[in-house]
């Protein structure tokens, strides 16, 4: 087991070589240092301790500050847990990048889903409405509340309230490409919450195992022109120059 934090910064399609299109969730890393790691010895599991994205010191208090310090990292905003790591592979103090999956793998992403706010049951649990007319009584109402012998409403009755702002983890999405140099990973598919908003990547716990073959995407390059090139472009357009001026010359001498 393995993971990494990371912010959603969107989607985006990415095309391969066969003409197929994908689309993919950009998740941008920011450096993770390993802030603990946990054993069965000293505290009964296996697990490692992430930290990442910087805040001032002034926000912190002295038991964050002194707990990073052995780390050697300042105060960090968001610290998560990844039990199940092998926890022989780190050590405090280290630092974690996009690289640590690769092209192919499985994974799963953990993230907060968007708010919605109070939301009636219609909307909230795909209920449907009753007749808008022929002197219906009912329309959006939540249905029966229960029947004449217990007299009360039953637990897990679906009734409108908070939508939305829940833990959500979808399993099994396909890691497309790690792009290290912009410290960014690509995800097929979509991932929960908004733009922005602080995820969890981890090996997937149902195929974590399984290792798709990583697909071959189309690369654009950009046709930078060397200098030969520009100087060949510059004769050219000195050379028409020069002969526009001879015309217009020739020109002139007949007419006078």
């Amino acid at each position: 087991m393995k993971g990494i934090l990371g912010r959603k910064r969107g989607m985006t399609e990415v095309f391969t070589t066969d003409g197929k299109l994908i689309p993919v969730t950009v998740i941008e890393v920011d450096e993770n240092v390993v802030s603990q790691v946990k054993t069965k010895d000293t505290d009964g599991y296996d697990a490692i301790q992430l930290a990442t994205v910087d805040k001032k010191e002034k926000r912190s208090n002295k038991p964050e500050i002194g707990h990073l310090k052995k780390a050697s990292a300042g105060p960090k905003r968001f610290l998560k847990e990844i039990r199940g790591a092998d926890v022989s592979n780190y050590a405090v103090g280290d630092k974690l990048k996009a690289d640590v999956f690769t092209a192919g793998e499985m994974v799963d992403v953990t993230g907060t889903s968007k708010g919605k706010g109070f939301q009636g049951v219609i909307k909230r649990y795909n209920q449907s409405r009753g007749p808008m007319s022929h002197g219906s009584q009912y329309h959006r109402g939540v249905g029966s509340m229960g029947t004449m012998l217990p007299m009360r409403v039953l637990p897990g009755k679906k009734l409108p309230g908070h939508m939305g702002n829940e833990q959500v983890t979808i399993q099994n999405l396909e890691v497309i490409k790690v792009d290290l140099e912009n410290n960014v990973i690509l995800i097929k598919g979509s991932v929960p919450g908004p733009k922005n908003s602080l995820v969890l990547v981890r090996t997937a716990v149902k195929s974590g195992d399984k290792k798709c073959n990583p697909v071959e995407l189309v690369v654009y390059e950009e046709d930078v022109p060397t200098e030969e090139v520009i100087e060949e472009t510059i004769e050219t357009i000195n050379e028409e120059l020069a002969e526009e001026n001879t015309n217009e010359e020739t020109s002139q001498e007949t007419e006078n």
